[in-house]
């Protein structure tokens, strides 16, 4: 099952009509690998069907986020980024020169967590791992003077 009919199967379970704008913006968040805000979300959805309001797509983030079929981050810039509520759990690498997002997992840092919860008595119900980098410049090399 694709992602998106993994989100519409989802909304029926949930009871939400699936109407046309619905099912577009379905789509591009099902297609995206970013993390879109609202704003470019709308970019792409009207790129498709260029009908679909920018007020449609904030009722249905909001809507899709209320029932738990987004999830919503901020990632440091205060834009509200979007994903589908993932499968598996993952953690973020985020760009501060370009915004840039990138996915990983890593069961070392998942252990290392769980290690420390515990070292502290408690157990992890729920966490969110977003490690702000930039990109490693090369240093430059001095240039030799020559007499």
């Amino acid at each position: 099952m694709s992602s998106e009919q993994t989100i519409a199967a989802l909304c029926r379970e949930l009871g939400l009509r699936i109407t046309g704008p619905r099912r577009v913006i379905m789509r591009v968040l099902s297609e995206s690998s970013d993390h879109p805000d609202v704003v470019e979300l709308h970019r792409r959805v009207v790129a498709i069907e260029p009908t679909i309001a920018l007020a449609t797509v904030y009722r249905t983030v909001s809507l899709l986020r209320e029932k738990g079929i987004l999830e919503r981050h901020t990632f440091g810039d205060r834009r509200a980024r979007y994903e589908t509520v993932p499968r598996e759990h993952h953690d973020h690498l985020i760009n501060i020169e370009t915004g840039d997002v990138i996915e990983f997992q890593s069961a070392e840092i998942e252990r290392l967590q769980e290690e420390i919860a515990r070292q502290h008595g408690f157990t992890i119900i729920s966490h969110r791992l977003e490690i702000y980098v930039k990109p490693i410049q090369k240093p430059r090399r001095s240039r030799q003077i020559r007499e």
